[in-house]
Protein backbone atom coordinates (compact mmCIF):
# COMPACT_ATOMS: atom_id res chain seq x y z
CA UNK A 1 0.00 0.00 0.00
CA UNK A 2 1.53 3.32 -1.04
CA UNK A 3 1.87 5.88 1.72
CA UNK A 4 0.05 9.17 1.25
CA UNK A 5 3.29 10.88 2.29
CA UNK A 6 5.01 9.72 -0.88
CA UNK A 7 2.90 12.17 -2.86
CA UNK A 8 4.65 15.05 -1.02
CA UNK A 9 1.46 16.97 -0.27
CA UNK A 10 3.27 20.15 0.74
CA UNK A 11 5.08 20.17 -2.61
CA UNK A 12 1.83 19.55 -4.44
CA UNK A 13 0.10 22.31 -2.50
CA UNK A 14 2.75 24.79 -3.62
CA UNK A 15 1.57 24.21 -7.19
CA UNK A 16 -2.11 24.74 -6.38
CA UNK A 17 -3.68 27.44 -8.53
CA UNK A 18 -6.93 27.85 -6.63
CA UNK A 19 -8.83 26.59 -3.59
CA UNK A 20 -10.40 23.84 -5.67
CA UNK A 21 -6.90 22.41 -6.22
CA UNK A 22 -6.33 22.37 -2.45
CA UNK A 23 -9.68 20.65 -2.01
CA UNK A 24 -8.60 17.86 -4.35
CA UNK A 25 -5.31 17.44 -2.50
CA UNK A 26 -7.12 17.26 0.83
CA UNK A 27 -9.48 14.65 -0.57
CA UNK A 28 -6.48 12.60 -1.64
CA UNK A 29 -4.72 12.75 1.75
CA UNK A 30 -7.66 12.45 4.16
CA UNK A 31 -9.94 9.50 4.91
CA UNK A 32 -13.43 9.97 3.53
CA UNK A 33 -14.97 10.51 6.98
CA UNK A 34 -12.53 13.36 7.72
CA UNK A 35 -12.68 14.95 4.26
CA UNK A 36 -16.48 14.88 4.26
CA UNK A 37 -16.52 16.49 7.69
CA UNK A 38 -14.79 19.49 6.10
CA UNK A 39 -16.55 19.33 2.75
CA UNK A 40 -20.13 18.40 3.64
CA UNK A 41 -23.24 20.22 4.71
CA UNK A 42 -26.69 19.58 6.10
CA UNK A 43 -29.58 17.79 4.43
CA UNK A 44 -29.50 17.86 0.65
CA UNK A 45 -26.64 20.42 0.86
CA UNK A 46 -28.69 23.01 -1.00
CA UNK A 47 -27.44 25.89 1.11
CA UNK A 48 -23.88 24.57 0.99
CA UNK A 49 -23.93 24.80 -2.81
CA UNK A 50 -25.82 28.09 -2.98
CA UNK A 51 -23.41 29.82 -0.59
CA UNK A 52 -20.85 29.74 -3.40
CA UNK A 53 -23.27 30.09 -6.30
CA UNK A 54 -24.58 33.36 -4.82
CA UNK A 55 -21.28 35.03 -5.67
CA UNK A 56 -21.81 34.14 -9.33
CA UNK A 57 -24.94 36.29 -9.40
CA UNK A 58 -22.91 39.43 -8.71
CA UNK A 59 -21.00 41.06 -11.56
CA UNK A 60 -18.30 43.71 -11.42
CA UNK A 61 -18.43 47.28 -12.78
CA UNK A 62 -14.75 48.16 -13.35
CA UNK A 63 -13.26 51.63 -13.75
CA UNK A 64 -10.73 51.36 -16.55
CA UNK A 65 -7.89 53.63 -17.67
CA UNK A 66 -6.98 54.14 -14.01
CA UNK A 67 -3.30 54.72 -13.24
CA UNK A 68 -1.69 51.70 -11.58
CA UNK A 69 -0.79 51.97 -7.91
CA UNK A 70 0.00 49.68 -4.99
CA UNK A 71 -3.08 48.06 -3.47
CA UNK A 72 -3.92 48.49 0.21
CA UNK A 73 -5.73 45.57 1.82
CA UNK A 74 -5.38 46.79 5.38
CA UNK A 75 -8.43 47.28 7.55
CA UNK A 76 -9.52 47.26 11.17
CA UNK A 77 -12.17 44.81 12.29
CA UNK A 78 -13.72 45.25 15.75
CA UNK A 79 -10.64 47.14 16.86
CA UNK A 80 -8.24 44.55 15.44
CA UNK A 81 -5.86 45.89 12.75
CA UNK A 82 -5.28 43.29 10.03
CA UNK A 83 -3.28 43.26 6.81
CA UNK A 84 -5.99 41.39 4.88
CA UNK A 85 -9.76 41.86 4.58
CA UNK A 86 -10.32 38.22 5.47
CA UNK A 87 -9.84 36.27 8.70
CA UNK A 88 -9.54 32.54 9.35
CA UNK A 89 -12.92 31.37 10.65
CA UNK A 90 -13.43 28.93 13.54
CA UNK A 91 -13.31 25.35 12.27
CA UNK A 92 -13.94 22.75 14.95
CA UNK A 93 -11.79 19.65 15.35
CA UNK A 94 -9.05 20.93 13.04
CA UNK A 95 -6.66 18.58 14.78
CA UNK A 96 -8.36 15.77 12.83
CA UNK A 97 -7.08 17.27 9.59
CA UNK A 98 -3.45 17.69 10.60
CA UNK A 99 -1.44 17.30 13.81
CA UNK A 100 -1.93 20.27 16.13
CA UNK A 101 -4.12 21.71 13.39
CA UNK A 102 -5.39 24.76 15.26
CA UNK A 103 -1.87 25.77 16.30
CA UNK A 104 -0.66 25.31 12.73
CA UNK A 105 -3.46 27.42 11.25
CA UNK A 106 -3.09 30.17 13.86
CA UNK A 107 0.62 30.42 13.16
CA UNK A 108 0.00 30.88 9.43
CA UNK A 109 -2.69 33.49 10.03
CA UNK A 110 -0.23 35.47 12.12
CA UNK A 111 2.46 35.18 9.46
CA UNK A 112 -0.01 36.64 6.96
CA UNK A 113 -0.99 39.48 9.28
CA UNK A 114 -4.58 38.43 9.83
CA UNK A 115 -6.64 37.10 12.73
CA UNK A 116 -7.36 33.49 13.61
CA UNK A 117 -10.64 32.57 15.28
CA UNK A 118 -10.37 29.54 17.56
CA UNK A 119 -13.36 27.24 17.96
CA UNK A 120 -14.57 26.15 21.39
CA UNK A 121 -14.42 22.62 19.92
CA UNK A 122 -10.70 22.82 19.29
CA UNK A 123 -8.32 19.93 19.79
CA UNK A 124 -5.66 22.37 21.05
CA UNK A 125 -5.95 24.49 24.16
CA UNK A 126 -6.48 28.24 24.14
CA UNK A 127 -3.06 28.68 25.68
CA UNK A 128 -1.22 26.43 23.22
CA UNK A 129 -2.77 28.24 20.25
CA UNK A 130 -1.81 31.59 21.75
CA UNK A 131 1.76 30.37 22.17
CA UNK A 132 1.88 29.25 18.52
CA UNK A 133 0.39 32.43 17.08
CA UNK A 134 2.12 35.69 16.24
CA UNK A 135 -1.01 37.58 15.19
CA UNK A 136 -4.39 38.54 16.63
CA UNK A 137 -6.62 35.83 18.07
CA UNK A 138 -10.38 35.73 18.58
CA UNK A 139 -12.28 33.08 20.53
CA UNK A 140 -15.53 31.53 19.27
CA UNK A 141 -17.85 30.58 22.11
CA UNK A 142 -20.36 27.77 22.51
CA UNK A 143 -22.02 27.35 25.92
CA UNK A 144 -21.21 23.65 25.74
CA UNK A 145 -20.84 22.13 29.19
CA UNK A 146 -22.96 24.83 30.80
CA UNK A 147 -22.49 28.39 31.99
CA UNK A 148 -19.68 27.75 34.46
CA UNK A 149 -17.64 25.79 31.94
CA UNK A 150 -18.14 28.52 29.33
CA UNK A 151 -17.32 31.23 31.86
CA UNK A 152 -14.04 29.51 32.67
CA UNK A 153 -13.13 29.43 28.98
CA UNK A 154 -13.99 33.12 28.60
CA UNK A 155 -11.65 33.99 31.47
CA UNK A 156 -8.91 31.81 29.99
CA UNK A 157 -9.33 33.48 26.59
CA UNK A 158 -8.98 36.92 28.08
CA UNK A 159 -5.92 35.91 30.11
CA UNK A 160 -4.29 34.37 27.01
CA UNK A 161 -4.71 37.56 24.97
CA UNK A 162 -7.71 36.83 22.75
CA UNK A 163 -9.20 40.17 21.75
CA UNK A 164 -12.71 39.43 20.40
CA UNK A 165 -15.37 37.00 21.60
CA UNK A 166 -17.40 35.38 18.78
CA UNK A 167 -20.72 34.02 20.05
CA UNK A 168 -22.36 31.51 17.69
CA UNK A 169 -26.16 31.43 17.87
CA UNK A 170 -27.28 28.93 15.20
CA UNK A 171 -26.66 25.56 16.89
CA UNK A 172 -29.91 24.74 18.72
CA UNK A 173 -29.30 21.18 17.47
CA UNK A 174 -26.69 19.74 15.14
CA UNK A 175 -27.62 19.84 11.47
CA UNK A 176 -28.52 16.62 9.64
CA UNK A 177 -25.10 16.00 8.11
CA UNK A 178 -25.86 12.98 6.01
CA UNK A 179 -22.29 12.39 4.87
CA UNK A 180 -21.21 11.99 8.50
CA UNK A 181 -23.96 9.44 9.09
CA UNK A 182 -23.11 7.52 5.94
CA UNK A 183 -19.38 7.48 6.76
CA UNK A 184 -19.91 6.20 10.31
CA UNK A 185 -18.48 9.26 12.05
CA UNK A 186 -20.35 8.53 15.28
CA UNK A 187 -19.47 4.84 15.25
CA UNK A 188 -15.78 5.54 14.62
CA UNK A 189 -15.75 7.73 17.72
CA UNK A 190 -17.62 5.24 19.90
CA UNK A 191 -14.68 3.11 21.05
CA UNK A 192 -16.83 0.04 20.32
CA UNK A 193 -14.81 -2.22 18.03
CA UNK A 194 -17.86 -3.93 16.52
CA UNK A 195 -19.41 -0.60 15.61
CA UNK A 196 -16.13 0.78 14.30
CA UNK A 197 -15.06 -2.21 12.22
CA UNK A 198 -17.20 -1.62 9.08
CA UNK A 199 -15.77 1.89 8.69
CA UNK A 200 -12.09 1.19 9.45
CA UNK A 201 -11.00 0.48 5.84
CA UNK A 202 -11.35 4.16 4.93
CA UNK A 203 -8.79 4.96 7.67
CA UNK A 204 -6.41 2.13 6.78
CA UNK A 205 -6.38 3.19 3.12
CA UNK A 206 -4.77 6.50 4.15
CA UNK A 207 -1.71 5.35 6.13
CA UNK A 208 0.06 8.69 5.97
CA UNK A 209 -2.83 10.47 7.62
CA UNK A 210 -3.34 7.59 10.06
CA UNK A 211 0.27 7.68 11.26
CA UNK A 212 0.03 11.45 11.77
CA UNK A 213 -3.25 11.00 13.65
CA UNK A 214 -1.83 8.35 15.98
CA UNK A 215 1.41 10.24 16.61
CA UNK A 216 -0.69 13.27 17.53
CA UNK A 217 -2.44 11.27 20.25
CA UNK A 218 -5.36 9.74 18.34
CA UNK A 219 -8.92 10.83 18.98
CA UNK A 220 -8.74 14.09 20.87
CA UNK A 221 -10.61 15.58 23.74
CA UNK A 222 -11.65 19.23 23.84
CA UNK A 223 -9.29 21.05 26.23
CA UNK A 224 -11.32 24.27 26.22
CA UNK A 225 -14.42 22.48 27.54
CA UNK A 226 -13.26 21.36 30.96
CA UNK A 227 -15.97 19.58 32.92
CA UNK A 228 -15.67 19.80 36.74
CA UNK A 229 -16.08 16.07 37.30
CA UNK A 230 -14.26 14.54 34.33
CA UNK A 231 -11.91 17.08 32.77
CA UNK A 232 -11.79 17.89 29.02
CA UNK A 233 -14.92 16.77 27.17
CA UNK A 234 -14.60 13.69 24.98
CA UNK A 235 -15.13 13.88 21.23
CA UNK A 236 -17.99 11.40 21.43
CA UNK A 237 -19.95 13.49 23.97
CA UNK A 238 -19.67 16.86 22.23
CA UNK A 239 -22.69 16.74 19.89
CA UNK A 240 -25.19 15.83 22.59
CA UNK A 241 -23.72 18.40 24.97
CA UNK A 242 -23.91 21.14 22.33
CA UNK A 243 -27.63 20.53 21.88
CA UNK A 244 -28.14 21.09 25.61
CA UNK A 245 -26.41 24.47 25.61
CA UNK A 246 -28.24 26.71 23.16
CA UNK A 247 -27.39 30.41 23.38
CA UNK A 248 -30.33 32.77 23.99
CA UNK A 249 -30.39 36.55 23.94
CA UNK A 250 -30.72 36.47 27.75
CA UNK A 251 -27.24 34.94 27.97
CA UNK A 252 -25.61 38.07 26.62
CA UNK A 253 -26.03 39.81 29.98
CA UNK A 254 -23.70 37.50 31.91
CA UNK A 255 -21.41 37.05 28.89
CA UNK A 256 -20.93 40.82 28.69
CA UNK A 257 -20.24 40.96 32.44
CA UNK A 258 -17.36 38.51 31.94
CA UNK A 259 -16.01 39.92 28.67
CA UNK A 260 -15.16 43.61 28.40
CA UNK A 261 -13.88 43.44 24.82
CA UNK A 262 -15.73 43.44 21.50
CA UNK A 263 -18.38 40.76 20.90
CA UNK A 264 -19.29 39.43 17.47
CA UNK A 265 -22.54 37.48 17.02
CA UNK A 266 -22.12 34.76 14.40
CA UNK A 267 -25.09 33.11 12.70
CA UNK A 268 -27.24 36.11 11.75
CA UNK A 269 -29.35 35.84 8.58
CA UNK A 270 -32.20 38.31 9.16
CA UNK A 271 -32.73 41.95 10.03
CA UNK A 272 -34.65 40.83 13.12
CA UNK A 273 -31.72 38.90 14.58
CA UNK A 274 -29.29 41.63 13.57
CA UNK A 275 -31.25 44.22 15.55
CA UNK A 276 -31.56 41.86 18.54
CA UNK A 277 -27.81 41.30 18.49
CA UNK A 278 -27.12 45.03 18.61
CA UNK A 279 -29.69 45.48 21.39
CA UNK A 280 -27.96 42.68 23.32
CA UNK A 281 -24.69 44.60 23.19
CA UNK A 282 -22.94 43.10 20.16
CA UNK A 283 -20.30 45.22 18.49
CA UNK A 284 -20.58 43.25 15.26
CA UNK A 285 -22.51 40.50 13.52
CA UNK A 286 -21.40 37.87 11.05
CA UNK A 287 -23.89 37.00 8.35
CA UNK A 288 -23.60 33.23 8.36
CA UNK A 289 -25.53 30.00 7.92
CA UNK A 290 -22.74 27.92 9.49
CA UNK A 291 -21.36 27.06 6.07
CA UNK A 292 -24.59 25.27 5.15
CA UNK A 293 -24.01 22.80 7.99
CA UNK A 294 -27.04 23.57 10.15
CA UNK A 295 -30.49 24.35 8.68
CA UNK A 296 -30.56 23.50 4.99
CA UNK A 297 -32.44 25.68 2.49
CA UNK A 298 -31.88 28.95 4.28
CA UNK A 299 -30.62 31.96 2.34
CA UNK A 300 -27.03 31.95 1.11
CA UNK A 301 -24.97 34.24 3.32
CA UNK A 302 -24.30 36.72 0.50
CA UNK A 303 -28.01 37.03 -0.26
CA UNK A 304 -28.72 37.97 3.36
CA UNK A 305 -25.87 40.48 3.62
CA UNK A 306 -27.64 43.63 2.38
CA UNK A 307 -30.64 43.08 4.68
CA UNK A 308 -28.36 42.83 7.71
CA UNK A 309 -26.18 45.79 6.70
CA UNK A 310 -29.28 47.95 6.35
CA UNK A 311 -30.70 46.77 9.68
CA UNK A 312 -27.65 47.62 11.79
CA UNK A 313 -26.57 50.79 10.02
CA UNK A 314 -23.65 52.40 11.82
CA UNK A 315 -24.39 50.66 15.13
CA UNK A 316 -22.30 47.55 14.45
CA UNK A 317 -19.76 46.15 12.01
CA UNK A 318 -20.91 43.44 9.63
CA UNK A 319 -18.83 40.45 8.57
CA UNK A 320 -19.75 37.55 6.32
CA UNK A 321 -18.80 33.90 6.20
CA UNK A 322 -19.95 31.17 3.87
CA UNK A 323 -19.09 30.18 0.33
CA UNK A 324 -15.89 32.23 -0.09
CA UNK A 325 -13.55 30.34 -2.39
CA UNK A 326 -11.87 33.15 -4.35
CA UNK A 327 -10.44 36.58 -3.67
CA UNK A 328 -13.07 38.01 -6.02
CA UNK A 329 -15.69 36.64 -3.58
CA UNK A 330 -14.03 38.62 -0.79
CA UNK A 331 -14.19 41.77 -2.94
CA UNK A 332 -17.88 41.25 -3.76
CA UNK A 333 -18.74 40.91 -0.09
CA UNK A 334 -16.85 44.13 0.69
CA UNK A 335 -18.69 45.93 -2.10
CA UNK A 336 -22.01 44.87 -0.60
CA UNK A 337 -21.21 46.21 2.85
CA UNK A 338 -19.14 43.66 4.76
CA UNK A 339 -16.23 45.06 6.76
CA UNK A 340 -14.36 41.79 6.21
CA UNK A 341 -15.09 38.11 5.62
CA UNK A 342 -14.17 34.95 7.48
CA UNK A 343 -12.99 31.98 5.44
CA UNK A 344 -13.31 28.44 6.76
CA UNK A 345 -13.29 25.64 4.21
CA UNK A 346 -10.84 27.51 1.98
CA UNK A 347 -8.03 27.23 4.53
CA UNK A 348 -9.28 23.91 6.02
CA UNK A 349 -8.69 22.28 2.62
CA UNK A 350 -5.14 23.61 2.72
CA UNK A 351 -4.63 22.35 6.26
CA UNK A 352 -5.93 18.91 5.33
CA UNK A 353 -3.81 18.83 2.18
CA UNK A 354 -0.45 19.85 3.62
CA UNK A 355 -0.60 21.38 7.09
CA UNK A 356 1.06 24.78 7.47
CA UNK A 357 2.23 25.11 3.85
CA UNK A 358 -1.29 24.31 2.69
CA UNK A 359 -2.82 27.00 4.91
CA UNK A 360 -0.18 29.48 3.73
CA UNK A 361 -1.00 28.60 0.13
CA UNK A 362 -4.73 29.12 0.67
CA UNK A 363 -4.06 32.56 2.14
CA UNK A 364 -1.66 33.42 -0.70
CA UNK A 365 -4.20 32.37 -3.33
CA UNK A 366 -6.93 34.52 -1.79
CA UNK A 367 -4.63 37.50 -1.21
CA UNK A 368 -3.29 37.50 -4.76
CA UNK A 369 -6.79 37.21 -6.18
CA UNK A 370 -8.02 40.14 -4.05
CA UNK A 371 -5.14 42.30 -5.32
CA UNK A 372 -5.70 41.26 -8.93
CA UNK A 373 -9.42 41.98 -8.67
CA UNK A 374 -8.85 45.41 -7.14
CA UNK A 375 -6.41 46.39 -9.87
CA UNK A 376 -8.75 45.26 -12.62
CA UNK A 377 -11.61 47.15 -10.95
CA UNK A 378 -9.54 50.34 -10.91
CA UNK A 379 -9.78 50.54 -7.11
CA UNK A 380 -6.52 50.27 -5.19
CA UNK A 381 -7.89 50.42 -1.63
CA UNK A 382 -10.13 47.67 -0.31
CA UNK A 383 -11.60 50.21 2.10
CA UNK A 384 -12.92 52.29 -0.81
CA UNK A 385 -15.06 49.53 -2.28
CA UNK A 386 -18.80 50.09 -2.37
CA UNK A 387 -21.90 48.95 -4.20
CA UNK A 388 -21.06 51.06 -7.25
CA UNK A 389 -18.43 48.47 -8.21
CA UNK A 390 -20.96 45.66 -8.73
CA UNK A 391 -24.11 44.80 -10.61
CA UNK A 392 -26.60 42.76 -8.65
CA UNK A 393 -29.01 40.71 -10.71
CA UNK A 394 -32.68 41.45 -10.18
CA UNK A 395 -34.12 39.28 -7.42
CA UNK A 396 -30.72 38.46 -5.91
CA UNK A 397 -29.02 39.86 -2.82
Amino acid sequence: MRSQRSASPSGASSRAVNVADLRRLAQRRLPRVVFDYIDGGAGAETTLRENSLAFERVRFRPRNAVANAPCSLRTTVLGTPVELPFLLAPVGSSRLFYPRGECVAAAQAGEAGTAYVLSTLSGCSLEDVAAAASGPLWYQLYLIGGREVAASAIRRARAAGYSVLVVTIDTAVAGARERDLRNGAKDLCSGNLLRMLPYCPQLLSHPGWLMDFLRDGGLMRFPNVVLPASGPMSFEDATAALEQSTVSWNDFGWIRNLWDGPILVKGVLTAEDARKAVEAGADGVSVSNHGGRQLDEVAPALDALSEVVEAVGERAEVLLDGGVRRGSDVVKALCLGARAVMVGRAYAYGLGAAGGPGVAKAIEILRNDVVRTLRLLGCHDAGALDRSYVYVRTGAI
